[in-house]
């Protein structure tokens, strides 16, 4: 392993250390999680479910409305708000 210094503002490493301890973990290694996040955005994308992936695609949208209005449809009678 190659050691690398850093140059930032003290109150970026406090920040830094705080959330590392937060998050058990090291700010060298939220670092290094960081560069290879930049380096691999496709590793960053969420796996779809088994279950998830069998029910794509049964539920066909009427043509005259789009997810987010039937979705605010549905939300709205279910609470009872106009």
């Amino acid at each position: 392993m190659t050691k690398l210094t850093l140059s930032m503002d003290e109150a970026v490493v406090a920040t830094a250390k705080k959330i590392a301890e937060a998050n058990h973990t090291s700010v060298s290694a939220m670092v290094t999680q960081f560069i290879q996040s930049m380096v691999a955005p496709e590793k960053r994308r969420l796996k779809i479910g088994p279950l998830t992936r069998k029910a794509t695609g049964l539920v066909k949208l009427p043509p005259d409305k789009d997810y987010k209005e039937l979705l605010s449809d549905a939300l709205a009678e279910r609470y009872g708000m106009p």
